[in-house]
């Protein structure tokens, strides 16, 4: 830790440089909540300084600090291409592998500019960054944001604008405090960024009760209507269509977080929603206890993540996805049933 710290703040105490910062397609809220953040760290030590995800985001996250000066690669393929091949410095933040950058991968891979990682996901790929800090063990990116800017001996640069961005990365990536990657170091951090400036209330709302109605009908079909559930086997599945998700004018986000009251439900252990997007089936997987999802995710579905949080992506269609989904469960009945909620 102290030999990166020391080759990233060599780095960022020489000024003018050509920075970029992103993340993995489809954004959260610690995606962003990190870029942002990181963003508004470095800018003040007059650097040049882009964020471009490769993908657009929930529009319940738009209203981060200089959310708008985020370039959304799809939307401006030229300028993103130009501002990364200028580049000195490229920030990787919350994903452990180059092909969560989607068709932004490309353009970064063949950058000559010096990469570093930020990310606390398992197994992170060594190969695509010459700095790396990762902590699979922190609640989020934005803690381990926070750590480095700690060690940096530079609290004293944590503006309102960060503080802001860290606590909704946090926030998010623990499921609002509630997750067992919530420690009291966390807890810690979060009071802390209280301090600089983050108005906790203002947050929560903002994230959580900022819905369109369409979003709020989605959700009461998925659990009316799209909800199955497997007593014996301690799991449960919701799933979704493209046509159902155009019947409701799906905007990115709407999504977010149904996979949870699934989960939320009595004795459910195992949590899978599946989604038809633009032609491609993706998963979401969640858990309690000790059952690994990311370990599902990696051998079933080409995904992975976290141990009570992953993701992947199924090769049929819906339907078929479900049918393997249930014959997953029913090879993990008796691991499931040993868990106790």
């Amino acid at each position: 830790m102290k030999k990166t710290i020391l080759q990233l703040k060599e780095l960022i105490t020489q000024e003018g440089k050509n920075i970029v910062i992103t993340t993995h397609r489809g954004p959260d809220g610690d995606a962003l909540g990190s870029s942002l953040a990181m963003y508004h760290f470095l800018i003040q030590f007059n650097h040049k300084i882009n964020v471009i995800t490769p993908t657009d985001y929930a529009s319940f996250l738009h209203w981060l600090p200089d959310n708008d000066k985020v370039i959304n690669f799809e939307d401006d393929v030229d300028l993103a291409n130009r501002i990364t091949k200028q580049a000195d410095i490229i920030f990787l933040l919350d994903f452990n592998n180059i092909s969560r950058l989607a068709t932004y991968e490309n353009i970064v891979k063949k950058s000559n500019a010096t990469k570093i990682l930020i990310d606390h996901h398992e197994d992170p790929d060594y190969n695509i960054a010459d700095i790396i800090f990762s902590d699979p063990h922190a609640s989020a990116t934005a803690e381990i944001i926070y750590t480095i800017i700690s060690q940096l001996d530079m609290t004293n640069n944590i503006t309102k604008n960060i503080a802001e961005c860290l606590y909704v990365g946090i926030m998010t990536d623990t499921g609002s405090f509630k997750y067992s990657s919530t420690t009291s170091n966390t807890h810690e951090i979060i009071a802390k960024l209280i301090s600089f400036g983050a108005d906790n209330a203002k947050i929560h709302n903002l994230v959580f009760e900022n819905s369109s109605s369409n979003r709020i009908k989605l959700l009461g079909y998925c659990l009316n209507e799209k909800l199955l559930i497997f007593p014996k086997n301690k799991s449960a599945i919701i799933s979704l269509t493209e046509q159902e998700l155009n019947n409701f004018n799906f905007k990115r986000g709407d999504t977010e977080g149904i996979v949870n009251y699934a989960l939320s439900i009595k004795d459910i252990i195992f949590a899978t929603f599946i989604v038809e997007r633009e032609g491609v089936v993706k998963l979401s997987l969640r858990s309690i206890g000790n059952f690994k999802v990311n370990e599902i995710a990696k051998k079933y579905f080409n995904g992975g993540g976290h141990i009570n949080a992953a993701g992947g992506v199924s090769q049929v269609s819906v339907n078929e996805t479900i049918k393997k989904v249930e014959k997953i469960i029913n090879k993990y009945t008796d691991e499931l049933n040993n868990i106790i909620k």
